[in-house]
């Protein structure tokens, strides 16, 4: 997959789907997709997904089943990476900060303690 390719959001909802079933056709998409897309303009989808790398597809008869090319989460990684590069300037920092910051006061006392527990173990393992 390319790292910094970005899906439209379009394309994440196919992307999404497949996730979630593994597999899928594009008979099925077009099932569950919202907004009664085209049967055409859905398959016309999963080319440019197969083009960008994201999915790969297998002849079943006469019909092609698609499946993620990467697991989730090495996608899931490629894509927070390119969002920390793109919007915080590769820091770590000011992605906790801006979590924090707004959203931080709707975290529960639990998920802070889970937070300062990761923490701690990477400042554990970066002393190594």
């Amino acid at each position: 997959m390319h790292p910094h390719s970005t899906l439209s959001r379009r394309e994440r909802q196919i992307m999404d789907i497949l996730y979630r079933r593994g597999r899928v056709t594009a008979a099925d998409l077009v099932r569950e997709l919202p907004g009664d897309p085209h049967s055409s303009t859905v398959r016309t989808q999963l080319r440019v997904l197969e083009q960008k790398g994201h999915l790969r597809h297998e002849e079943e008869g006469l019909r092609y089943v698609y499946l993620p090319a990467v697991p989730r989460h090495a996608a899931r990684r490629s894509a927070l990476r390119h969002l920390v590069e793109t919007f915080f300037g590769g820091s770590t920092e000011k992605v906790v900060a801006a979590l924090l910051g707004r959203e931080g006061s709707r975290l529960s006392d639990e998920e802070l303690d889970r937070i300062a527990e990761l923490i701690t173990k990477a400042r554990k393992e970066g002393s190594r």
